[in-house]
């Protein structure tokens, strides 16, 4: 197996230490896995500049070097992992010819939609165009794996039917990593405190204003606290916001690594999802909720759609209407008047709902046949 890929930069804009910005790299993940990373343009501040040379930067270098890195190697079948930009899908349709292989495109994002619905691109020609190119795009491909059922009427405007796959994404609910020790102040934190954890990139799409007036209206109270795991674009106005509204309740601890994640989300109290209400974040499932739901934690949703109602279905927590701030203060209080064993029972039927639809194992076999078909 082969990964192809950039150089790590995501979400804070810098190539990660131990990686340099120019000439290729390679190598082994697991002692299994050929991990093949070419140059690209940092996003930096995630400016329309940085991300447009960052995303161009990717398919030129990728065209450039991948065929090179991968001239003895054979292949039966390419995946691409399409989340932003779905331009990444460009060497690997060329590898497709080259390789002669099967190109599957599994969708985590819709574009043009998602440029629109985050405001990156107003232009209705431009939007045109990029349709354009997405449908040139997926008629290159052989498979089309969507995360979620909505995305499948979307896709289908720009595909034949016949192409598209539901294929939800899942986690590792198996590792027993623990990721080390906490801070001592967020470790006490959690241990003392009604603790609402949001964990993931803080940027436009999560409904940030929510959840900064959600702890505004929350902050008299002494034992709630939101704690806002992770970074991206507006974890800078988040910290300013906190200083001019003196939010002790609102606690932003930054980015920790993966193999944290489990052992925070054990401490927690309930785990937050929201994003803001625009159509196409309706129509997507958010893969922080499958990272909830495996962890076995009660869910506070604050978003619409095919989010809320996973959440719902699975009687894993409560939902309130997206970007609505006072349904979404409600449902943490409710959350918090509930028992331990209320609270615990929605945590089970998380997992359970999980296990039943998200397993590893069982997505891992099942894109194997699809693959193989």
């Amino acid at each position: 197996m082969v990964v192809c890929t950039g150089k790590p930069n995501y979400p804070d804009g810098n190539i990660f230490p131990g990686y340099r910005l120019w000439g290729c790299q390679r190598e082994r993940y697991l002692d299994r896995v050929d991990v093949l990373r070419v140059p690209l343009w940092p996003r930096g501040d995630g400016g329309a500049k940085n991300l447009a040379l960052n995303y161009l930067s990717f398919v030129v270098t990728g065209l450039i070097f991948f065929p090179w890195m991968l001239k003895k190697r054979k292949f039966d079948a390419i995946l691409v992992f399409a989340t932003s930009p779905i331009t990444q899908a460009i060497p690997a349709i060329a590898l497709k010819w080259m390789k002669r292989a099967r190109l599957a495109l599994w969708v985590q994002d819709l574009w043009p939609e998602s440029l629109a619905a985050t405001g990156f691109v107003k232009n209705r020609l431009v939007l045109k165009i990029v349709g354009a190119m997405v449908r040139s795009i997926y008629a290159c491909c052989d498979l089309l794996l969507v995360q979620s059922h909505a995305f499948i009427e979307v896709v289908g405007q720009y595909a034949g039917r016949e192409k598209i796959v539901y294929y939800p994404n899942s986690i590792d609910a198996q590792s027993s990593e623990t990721g080390g020790q906490l801070p001592y102040e967020l470790s006490w934190t959690l241990d003392n405190h009604f603790c609402v954890v949001f964990a993931g990139n803080l940027g436009t799409a999560q409904a940030l204003d929510t959840l900064l007036q959600a702890a505004i209206h929350l902050r008299d109270d002494g034992d709630i606290r939101l704690v806002l795991i992770g970074s991206g674009s507006r974890l800078e106005w988040l910290k300013t916001q906190k200083q001019v509204h003196s939010l002790d309740n609102l606690i932003l601890p930054g980015r920790f690594p993966a193999a944290a994640m489990p052992g925070i989300f054990a401490r927690s109290a309930t785990l937050l999802v929201s994003l803001t209400d625009e159509h196409i974040f309706n129509q997507t499932i958010p893969s922080k909720i499958q990272a909830y739901l495996a962890a076995g934690r009660p869910i506070i949703g604050c978003l619409n759609g095919e989010g809320a109602r996973i959440i719902q279905e699975a009687g894993a927590g409560v939902s309130s209407p997206a970007e609505q701030v006072l349904p979404l203060v409600a449902a943490i209080r409710e959350m918090r008047c509930r028992s331990h064993v209320e609270r615990e029972a929605m945590g089970a039927a998380g997992r359970a709902y999980f296990d039943q639809n998200f397993d590893m194992d069982m997505q891992v076999r099942h894109l194997i046949d699809l693959l193989q078909r």
